[in-house]
């Protein structure tokens, strides 16, 4: 089978960004100090690390343009579901059904996190970030 050439990857490119966010409970808004990263290697993902009382943060994943989507309507499906607050923030659903976190973020501050990753990879070119030579390298075996 011929080889064809691969394109060499850009560089990898990695933001990150601290946000004030609240656990929506019941009760109360809970503050959390919150680490939002994305990385050129999984163009699609922005990771949210949630800061909780001295543990390990609690990372969730959420797609880039689901989260532009979400300040405009519902949207998302399963464990991750995201949509625009009667305030003008957004809302996230993190987690299955009976154990669900609502979480509480400024709207403006992660749409601009996110169209700062676009400058970094342009949307339609995620793929050209990805290093394929792993799983291609699984497959053959």
């Amino acid at each position: 089978m011929p080889q064809h050439p691969v394109a060499p990857l850009p560089a990898p490119r990695v933001l990150t960004r601290s946000l004030s966010m609240e656990l929506v409970t019941p009760d109360a808004e809970i503050r959390i100090d919150t680490t939002v990263g994305y990385d050129s290697r999984d163009p699609h993902a922005l990771s949210l690390a949630f800061h909780l009382l001295g543990e390990d943060p609690v990372v969730w994943r959420v797609d880039r343009e689901m989260v532009l989507t979400g300040a405009l309507r519902p949207t998302g499906d399963g464990e991750v579901r995201l949509g625009p607050a009667p305030d003008g923030g957004l809302l996230l659903r993190l987690g299955p059904v009976g154990q669900r976190a609502l979480v509480r973020c400024d709207q403006d501050a992660l749409g601009r996190f996110v169209r700062d990753t676009f400058v970094l990879v342009p949307q339609g070119t995620e793929e050209r970030h990805i290093d394929w030579g792993p799983l291609l390298a699984a497959l053959r075996r």
